[in-house]
């Protein structure tokens, strides 16, 4: 038996749009990873961009369960000693609600070369414009 490769001129790659108002996180961050990596396709290969571009917007209208919106912290450090910096959902809601999908997104995909080539067929904006309407994006609805 011969492995299928195929062939990256034959596929071409597709825009969605995902409006993430009053969606889960998490369930949104699946979603968007699956088409990222090519998994909704036939021709999906672990080890090859088979993927499609993702339009998310209303970033900041996404919602958490549970108590994460105060619990929850993101950390970032500097490389410094004492350079550690933790930041809760609310306060990156504030200042950068991107990061909130953007790093959900990011901790799904593989953390290699691909991951990183992967990351940058994501778009995602806070509010409910953007500048990707001469794509064509396909609406897909958020997962429940």
């Amino acid at each position: 038996m011969k492995t299928f490769l195929p062939k990256q001129a034959q596929d071409q790659r597709r825009w969605h749009i995902i409006n993430a108002e009053d969606a889960v996180l998490g369930r949104v961050a699946v979603q968007v990873a699956d088409i990222l990596r090519g998994k909704n396709k036939p021709i999906y290969t672990p080890h090859l961009d088979a993927g499609d571009f993702v339009v998310v917007i209303n970033a900041s209208k996404v919602r958490l369960t549970g108590k994460k919106e105060t619990a929850k912290h993101y950390m970032s450090y500097s490389g410094w000693k004492g350079g550690e910096k933790y930041r809760s959902v609310a306060q990156v809601r504030a200042k950068q609600p991107e990061d909130l999908i953007h790093h959900a997104v990011k901790g799904m995909i593989p953390k290699n070369r691909l991951g990183r080539q992967l990351l940058t067929k994501l778009k995602v904006y806070a509010g409910a414009e953007h500048p990707h309407v001469a794509q064509k994006p396909a609406v897909l609805a958020p997962a429940q």
